[in-house]
Parts: structure tokens; C-alpha cells; sequence
């Protein structure tokens, strides 16, 4: 009977092939690592980004809500929505203008104008960290909103 001897027949190819196979799929693991990681990270930022929205949004009901106008001057609001989120409206006078026939059922002539006002919120939400640090996923956002309160003809009004 005679025996076979491979050991002088392989030449380590399949050793080659492993190793190369091992690189390409530890590239690839650490790509879908970074692309996972990159992916929170957006997902981070559009939800802080959501956050300040929303703050400015209850600005804005929130100085409007409260009813006071001034043709003399801006009236500001500062409030902390949450512990994170902090809200700057002001409330600024534009013009006040006659009230147009169809639009008051008493008309023009009648004493009454309308008083037109400019409300602007602007909100920040921060990222909890240390306190008073900005980072980079902090967000803010502007809104603005206009609107007339129908009162009388005087160019003063004050609440």
C-alpha cells in the first residue's frame, strides 16, 4: 500500500483566500458601525430640532394667548418650556389701519380701526450636558406669526 503526502503538494492558498475573506468583512462591520452610528446621530439632531419647533410654537400661543398689545412698545415674554427648552417672544406693533366696509359690519367712519402686530418666538433646546456648555446638537428655531386686534380709532392702545 502507499501512502499519500500532501504536505508538500499545498501552497497556503487557502490561508491567502481566509484572510482576505476576514478583511473584507471586518470593512464591511465597520462600515455598518459607522453608518448605525451616523444614522443615530441625525436622528439625534432632527428630534432636538423637533424639541425647539415645539417650544416656539407654545411661544407663540403663549404671548398671543395672554392679550396684552401695545402701539408704544414691544411687549417680551421669557419662559423655560422644559428644562431644556427655553422660549423668547416678542410682541411688536406694525401699523393700525382703517376697517375696510365689508370686512366690520360698522365700516370705515364708525371708530373703529384695526391694530396690527407682528408675534416672534424664538426657541432653544439644548442637549443635557454640562451646564451652561453648548454642543453641537443643540437647535433653535424662529417662528413668526402676524395678526390685527379690531379696537378703537385712537393711535394709542394700551393693556
Amino acid at each position: 500500500m502507499k501512502t499519500i503526502s500532501y504536505k508538500n503538494n499545498q501552497s497556503g492558498a487557502a490561508l491567502v483566500v481566509g484572510l482576505v475573506l476576514l478583511v473584507v468583512i471586518t470593512v464591511l462591520a465597520v462600515s455598518s458601525i459607522n453608518t448605525a452610528t451616523t444614522e443615530l446621530a441625525i436622528a439625534r439632531n432632527d428630534m432636538n430640532y423637533e424639541f425647539a419647533f415645539q417650544a416656539a410654537e407654545t411661544g407663540l400661543e403663549a404671548a398671543i394667548s395672554r392679550g396684552q398689545y401695545s402701539t408704544v412698545g414691544d411687549i417680551n415674554m421669557n419662559q423655560a418650556v422644559t428644562l431644556n427648552e427655553d422660549v423668547s417672544s416678542v410682541i411688536a406693533y406694525q401699523e393700525w389701519t382703517a376697517v375696510p366696509d365689508r370686512a366690520f359690519s360698522l365700516g370705515v367712519g364708525s371708530g373703529i380701526s384695526a391694530y396690527h402686530f407682528q408675534a416672534t418666538a424664538t426657541a432653544e433646546s439644548k442637549r443635557a450636558g454640562t451646564a451652561g456648555s453648548a454642543t453641537d446638537r443643540d437647535a433653535s428655531a424662529v417662528h413668526t406669526q402676524a395678526f390685527y386686534v379690531v379696537g378703537p380709532e385712537p393711535q394709542t392702545l394700551v393693556n
